[in-house]
């Protein structure tokens, strides 16, 4: 029987969401849970999963359309027969008649690790797996035979990487491909190399080759010089809230020079252990986040707001971590980070920008900041002056590290050059209610924090 497919409401404060994207056309067959399409709100852009197994029988929303929420936008037949489908208005694509279950089109590339100028390795703001068992993986037929497991997310990443799943061995729970063994594959194999036969997941017969096999997805094509494009959803959003911002708060930036040597070296020396034990990738975002917490129990003004004509003094420290998107910025926020062990914030920061990545960010995840961390640095500038996000008072930016010849002093009173690994770190302030003094003691609490770190990484 036919299944309504409506426009949710994510979070309390949501009323309306704009349709960007069908995953599916109208005919397709759909699996219950499977991403169907994608909206933006002025809170998150989220992938929206099927609610019903069958076929896309009806779009009625088309993409680029605001509507309230628990619109009708299109119609499931759980059946699979229902009759001719539709899609209106007359723009929509043409209808195509039902074919086997595929993995859906992603909308956008999604990013790989690449290198940076910093020796970090690590993206903007870490998006490893924590290895948590993903509710949405389901099974597919390679088409020779072979049965995988996996999630959308990863078979998106194989799709656009000309990479067949049946020869990706799976690490997970009943041989399910994890995002990890996805990513390896694609390092250790060129797009569209066939892996050699000791590397391969163990089939029933020979696999075709993968050019044959998976299509490489479509790539968005780049705007001509000259042309006019609209800002997508996102964009307008970031640019409504970045002019709101320095209309609000009287910007002034301070920037620090921050010895990263010794948290260098406990990397280097604890990485391979710290990820054997924990099942997360160690990076430098928590030594920084620590370092903040530890500021900001120094210089409590750094973690408040402004209410009228008084100062909100926060209880807790809840850390927004930008995420830098192919489409935008996103800035989820790991509550009360004060409470969090090392690894809790390494897990946790781990979490949100991955599932921000996927599209699977509640609103909720997106508010109640009162401090940002940005990390620009992995792009390789010295440092920025970021914007504060609204009604925080406060954002740091993280600049690239990087060895540099410095004075130091040795035990002796003598002065010599070392090559040290710096790194900038920009504190962007409301001068309205933080004086520059106070936002200096803040900065020498969080450098005094790093340059003598003392802290079990666990």
């Amino acid at each position: 029987m036919p299944t309504d497919v409506i426009m949710p409401q994510m979070g309390e404060s949501i009323f309306e969401g704009t349709l960007t994207k069908w995953l599916k056309k109208p005919g397709d067959k759909v699996q219950r849970d499977e991403p169907l399409f994608e909206i933006s709100t002025d809170k998150v852009d989220a992938e929206i999963p099927a609610p019903a197994s069958g076929v896309l029988k009806e779009v009625k929303i088309q993409e680029g359309t605001t509507v309230q929420v628990n619109t009708v936008v299109g119609v499931i037949d759980g059946d699979g027969a229902g009759g001719a489908v539709s899609s209106a208005p007359p723009k929509a694509a043409t209808p195509e008649p039902p074919k086997a279950a595929a993995p859906p089109a992603p909308a956008r590339p999604t990013p790989l690790p690449q290198a940076s100028a910093m020796p970090q390795e690590e993206e903007e703001t870490e998006t490893e797996s924590i290895g948590a068992q993903p509710s949405n993986v389901t099974e597919i037929s390679t088409g020779d035979g072979d049965r995988v497991r996996s999630s959308p997310l990863v078979r998106k990443i194989a799709k656009e990487n000309n990479v067949n799943l049946s020869q990706v061995p799976g690490t997970g729970t009943g041989g399910r491909i994890t995002k990890e063994d996805i990513l390896g594959f694609i390092q250790k194999y060129p797009a569209g190399a066939q892996a050699p036969a000791s590397a391969q997941r163990p089939a029933a017969a020979p696999s075709a080759p993968q050019a044959a096999a998976v299509p490489v997805a479509p790539t968005l094509p780049a705007p001509v010089p000259g042309e006019l494009v609209p800002m997508t959803k996102m964009r307008s959003i970031i640019a409504q809230r970045m002019v709101e911002s320095k209309h609000t708060s009287a910007h002034v930036h301070t920037v620090f020079k921050v010895d990263m040597t010794r948290i260098v070296k406990i990397r280097e020396r604890e990485r391979a252990k710290f990820e054997a034990r924990n099942g997360v990738k160690l990076t430098y975002m928590p030594f920084v986040a620590r370092a903040v917490i530890a500021g900001i129990k120094q210089m409590p003004i750094i973690n408040s707001s402004v209410e009228g004509d008084g100062i909100r003094y926060h209880k807790n420290v809840n850390i927004g971590i930008a995420v830098a998107l192919d489409w935008g910025l996103i800035v989820p926020v790991v509550k009360q980070a004060e409470e969090r062990s090392f690894v809790g914030l390494q897990r946790a920061i781990n979490d949100v920008a991955e599932r921000a990545r996927a599209k699977k960010l509640l609103p909720d995840e997106v508010a109640g900041g009162t401090f940002t961390i940005t990390n620009p640095g992995i792009f390789g500038p010295q440092f920025g002056t970021p914007i504060i996000m609204q009604p925080q008072v406060a954002i740091l930016g993280m600049g690239g590290l990087f060895k540099e010849p410095v004075v130091i002093t040795d035990k002796d009173g003598n002065d010599l050059i070392a090559i040290r690994s710096i790194i900038r770190l920009t504190l962007g302030y409301d001068h309205r209610i933080i004086d520059g003094a106070d936002a200096d003691k803040f900065m020498v609490a969080v450098r005094n924090y790093l340059e003598n770190w003392s802290e079990d990484i666990g």
